[in-house]
């Protein structure tokens, strides 16, 4: 049996069910209609066309040529938006999403393009746009997904100072679930435009009363939400490790840094 790595969800503030193709929650098939590429995307004369252009008729509007590369299987192409891996045979024929397994070295081939795929995300993000709980020689960096109104969420930021202690560096990124316009949304933008973002986060996360009056020229919340939804974030706590592996939920301190720790030796 496949020993696959994915880690199961323990305990977290949900929003939704699995992840999905897009054109798949839009009641669209894979053969909808999607814009054609660019003319000046045309292959010269004397030059065979790129294959994928046909492909990107088939797909959602806004799909890229980019978005579809060669997959380990002769034949199908994977197709990336976002974390979102899935993939799509050269005729256009058959679209197909889940987990493509390495038979000889039993490694998840799917999960290490989304690990890179959330990395490559989350790094564009500067530090600076995130609230940082820290201790000061930190062996592990996580990247959390918050909602300050999630009951989950609070749990593991009571024990924030446990993580800190057993090493872990807390870096929160805004993702209230209840999207823009909600209480929870602005109760993060008020965190954000606190002089003490840590200080505001903690009495916003006890349930401390906030000045909803608080505004600021810019918050990063809107950012944050959208790239959640390109990561796939489906609930949260959502932690993201500093290789990109992805950990649904809520975990105990010491149980956490256990989950890191093997998830780090899987993939020597």
């Amino acid at each position: 049996m496949l020993r696959i790595l994915a880690v199961v969800t323990l305990a977290a503030c949900t929003v939704g069910l699995g992840v999905r193709p897009a054109w798949a929650d839009q009641g669209q098939s894979p053969g909808g209609q999607a814009q054609s590429p660019p003319a000046g995307q045309a292959a010269p004369a004397g030059q065979a066309a790129d294959p994928r252009a046909a492909l990107l008729k088939r797909l959602p509007p806004g799909s890229k040529l980019e978005d579809l590369r060669p997959s380990p299987i002769p034949g199908v192409y994977e197709l990336a938006q976002g974390a979102d891996i899935s993939y799509l045979t050269a005729d256009g024929k058959y679209f197909f999403d889940g987990n493509l397994y390495d038979m000889d070295s039993r490694e998840n081939l799917t999960e290490v393009v989304r690990a890179r795929a959330r990395l490559a995300m989350i790094s564009a993000v500067p530090e600076s746009q995130m609230v940082i709980f820290s201790p000061k020689n930190p062996l592990y960096t996580i990247t959390v997904f918050t909602d300050v109104d999630c009951a989950y969420c609070r749990k593991l930021h009571s024990e924030i100072a446990e993580l800190n202690r057993l090493g872990v560096r807390v870096r929160y990124l805004f993702y209230p679930r209840t999207g823009p316009n909600t209480s929870s949304w602005k109760k993060a933008e008020v965190v954000w435009c606190s002089p003490d973002r840590n200080e505001a986060l903690t009495r916003a996360k006890s349930g401390a009363q906030l000045d909803m009056t608080k505004t600021c020229d810019a918050t990063p919340v809107a950012r944050d939400y959208a790239l959640g939804q390109s990561i796939g974030v489906r609930g949260t706590p959502a932690i993201v490790t500093e290789r990109g592996d992805y950990i649904a939920g809520y975990m105990p301190p010491r149980e956490l840094v256990q989950q890191i720790k093997d998830l780090q030796l899987a993939k020597r």
